[in-house]
């Protein structure tokens, strides 16, 4: 029976089955590769806390993914195809993990995020970068 997504646990499912497509994935598996590679012990935990912090409002995230993306861009362009890519990824290790609003929303909140952060790539290449 597939549920909702509740807590921390559930969000490290996600994560960890959302990046093992994402590694193999022949638009956007590369940049992640090549930045990553093969030790993600440091990656992975920010994103559960990421998103804990993003679901559930818990404490524990501390970062700037708009920062590290726009530096990330400068090393291997990120194009709104890749933005695309990801979400795509995303949405379709939800929806074959998990089903209910908080499902809901982590689609949703992901296609916000995805959004401005490729915006403020696109913005910063031209210098006008806005935290």
């Amino acid at each position: 029976m597939v549920r909702d997504i509740t807590d921390k646990a559930d969000i490290e499912v996600l994560i960890n089955s959302f990046y093992d497509r994402v590694k193999k994935d022949d638009t956007i598996g590369f940049i992640f590769n090549k930045i990553i590679g093969d030790d993600w012990s440091h990656h992975l935990p920010l994103m559960y806390d990421f998103w804990n912090m993003v679901l559930f409002s818990k404490p524990g995230y501390a970062g700037n993914p708009t920062s590290k993306h726009v530096e990330l861009d400068k090393k291997t362009p990120l194009m709104k195809g890749h933005f695309d890519r990801w979400l795509e990824l995303w949405n379709e290790t939800i929806d074959n993990l998990y089903v209910g609003e908080i499902a809901d929303l982590a689609k949703n909140r992901a296609s916000l995020i995805a959004n401005l952060i490729n915006m403020k790539v696109e913005m910063s290449r031209d210098g006008n970068f806005i935290q």
